[in-house]
């Protein structure tokens, strides 16, 4: 199984506010592309795949929606139908199930909670989990040993908060896909690209 964690600073935490425009809704359409990279094969599923997205937008931060769809079973009972054309309904959904004081689980395989980037990462390195931050400082990913079960972590176009990362880098491990920058979206897809290539040579 391998993880992304997607951090946004300005996407919303309530369904209401996300309209029409995707763009003007906190750049959740980042977040969306970033769903569909994780998941999406060309005719085809991920089922090897986690993806952590971490909300700090308006109104009421943060918000941390968890996905690993379920596609067993009948849908509307055991599942629900993810495709590429309703992944912005499913996060609005999502956003309006959230209760208080409790990690809800919406769907089957998607959950959401109140808990911050750093609290997440806090949680998973207490686990003993191999965690990587996407960093154009880091070692090449082509080079980079990947341990069992990774998780990857970036941020949207304003990046992760400085002055907490800092002190979290000590536990992360810093990888690089390049010196050019990219998507959010096209960094998870280059990432997913190099794992699959291990798994099929055996070196994951």
């Amino acid at each position: 199984m391998r993880e992304f964690i997607y951090y946004s600073r300005t996407a919303p935490t309530a369904g209401g506010h996300i309209k029409d425009d995707l763009r003007k809704s906190g750049r959740i359409d980042i977040a969306i592309h970033s769903v569909i990279s994780t998941f999406f094969l060309s005719h085809k599923f991920r089922t090897d795949s986690r993806l952590h997205l971490v909300f700090a937008g308006r109104p009421t931060p943060p918000r941390h929606l968890e996905m690993e769809p379920v596609i067993e079973g009948e849908t509307g009972k055991d599942k629900i139908y993810l495709a590429k054309s309703n992944v912005s309904t499913v996060i609005k959904k999502m956003l309006y199930k959230y209760k208080e004081g409790k990690k809800n689980e919406v769907f089957p395989g998607f959950w959401i909670e109140k808990k911050g980037i750093f609290e997440l990462i806090g949680e998973l390195a207490n686990q003993g989990r191999n965690l990587y931050i996407l960093d154009p400082k880091g070692e090449d990913i082509r080079k980079a040993e990947i341990g069992e079960n990774p998780i990857f972590i970036l941020g949207d176009q304003k990046g992760l908060p400085g002055k907490e990362l800092k002190r979290l880098k000590k536990i992360l491990n810093p990888i690089s896909i390049g010196k050019k920058t990219y998507f959010a979206s096209q960094t998870i897809a280059i990432v997913n690209n190099e794992l699959d290539r291990r798994e099929e040579e055996g070196r994951l």
